[in-house]
């Protein structure tokens, strides 16, 4: 009696022959879906329905995939014939032992849900007592959605005993699904169906009007698992956000709201209206209103806006204030520290509790490089002082407002004027 195959399979992403619609100079795969490159829905539905790492098909004139792939999947470049790209793969990868399946699917078909996958798998993997081997090959039939009444395989599972000798038959390379059913077929093989568990799963991108469509219904999933979550949005429909967002509970999300990239907000936030965050971390309690963050750090309690710019850099500790109309660049601002309406600090350290008038410019840069400016803790800087770093500024100290702060200035003391000079210090505790 012959040994009983094992259940184990491995996942084949094809992305060849792909989005010639697109007229695109970036192959189909790449193209952005809810913040992230098409193929890493392919490879997550994936890497969740069998728990490995797939292989990705990529043609040679694609291998830029393979960059923005990186480890995230085992990526085979084709060599550009005319041929079954799976004939490669046979030849080239070794699968690991007691590998007897492989699970088939495409990388232009991205609402593809886990559970039809782990469904269709079931299927696939079920056999009478008396058989020793499941079903050849196991097709997820899908819809049509191009408004037809056709219907075709969005992925399959097939022996790969079975694949390796039906290469040698397999010439076509765009439709290669249907046709490795209709070989089975053909063949007179054992061959069951799956059904998607929802018609939405069979959108396959090949132009920018499906991927138009892909992201509104993506981005109304996205916002009800969110809701169900415990977070407030306000109005979904005006609201956009991306898949590797994260929200916190109780959070209230306001509408014309942006979030971008890898962006973390915590609990009992108020976001927007009007915000576009991007790549962000932002603590419990914070509030931002008609204001811009991008690559910035929030911690607890902070509060910017409205038109607010957090750019690249920015880290705002816990209890700050910034006003309206100001702007942090690669900087910190410590612990309760208050920032004043049309300020701009940039490539500076403030320490905590200091008090930023309005106004106030850090001049960083001298015409050839960029450099810092540090504000010890509790000082004051009054309105429309200019600060030209290089230049150090200590604890308690003061400026005058309009000052021009070109030298530094001692902790304790008080600094007037064009150019700022020292006029007066006193001891930390006469209170003065």
């Amino acid at each position: 009696m012959p040994a009983k195959k094992s259940n184990k399979v491995a996942a084949v992403i094809l992305t060849g022959d792909m989005g010639a619609a697109m007229h695109s100079k970036v192959p189909l795969p790449l193209h952005p879906l809810c913040g992230q490159p098409l193929v890493f829905y392919a490879i997550h539905t994936a890497r969740e329905a069998l728990g490995t790492t797939p292989i990705l098909i990529i043609d040679k004139q694609d291998e830029q995939i393979k960059a923005v792939v990186e480890q995230a999947a085992v990526c085979i470049l084709t060599t550009g014939e005319r041929n079954n790209p799976l004939s490669q793969v046979l030849n080239e990868y070794s699968f690991d032992k007691g590998t007897d399946h492989l699970l088939l699917l495409r990388a232009d078909m991205p609402l593809l849900r886990v559970d039809s996958l782990r469904q269709m798998l079931k299927t696939h993997l079920e056999s009478p007592e008396e058989i020793d081997t499941p079903g050849t090959i196991t097709a997820l039939i899908m819809p049509s959605s191009r408004e037809t009444a056709d219907f075709f395989p969005g992925a399959c599972c097939l022996s790969l005993e079975w694949l390796r000798g039906a290469m040698t038959a397999s010439e076509d390379h765009d439709n290669l699904l249907d046709e490795l059913v209709h070989k089975a077929a053909a063949d007179g093989l054992s061959a069951k169906s799956s059904n998607v568990s929802n018609p939405d799963e069979a959108l396959r991108i090949e132009n920018r009007v499906d991927l138009a469509k892909a992201e509104a219904i993506l981005r109304q999933q996205i916002n009800e698992r969110l809701m169900l979550k415990g977070v407030t949005i306000i109005d979904p429909v005006s609201t956009y956000i991306d898949a590797q967002v994260a929200i916190g509970r109780d959070t209230v999300i306001h509408p014309n709201t942006y979030l971008r990239g890898k962006t973390r907000i915590g609990e009992d936030c108020s976001i927007g209206p009007n915000c576009l965050i991007l790549d962000t971390d932002i603590g419990d309690r914070c509030a931002i209103t008609f204001s811009e963050a991008e690559n910035a750090v929030l911690e607890e309690d902070v509060d910017i806006g409205p038109f607010a710019h957090l750019r690249r850099g920015a880290h705002l500790a816990r209890g700050v204030h910034m006003g309206n109309y100001g702007e942090v660049k690669n900087a910190y601002l410590g612990p309760g520290t208050k920032m004043g309406h049309f300020s701009y600090i940039g490539d500076a350290t403030i320490g905590p509790g200091v008090n930023i008038g309005a106004g106030v410019i850090t001049a960083n840069y001298d015409g050839e490089k960029k450099h810092r400016t540090e504000i010890g803790a509790g000082a004051f800087i009054g309105s429309d002082s200019m600060l030209v770093a290089p230049l150090k500024i200590g604890e308690g100290a003061r400026t005058g407002a309009g000052s021009v702060v070109t030298k530094d200035v001692p902790a304790y003391s008080l600094a007037v004027g064009i150019p700022a000079r020292v006029i007066r210090k006193k001891e930390e505790s006469d209170g003065s």
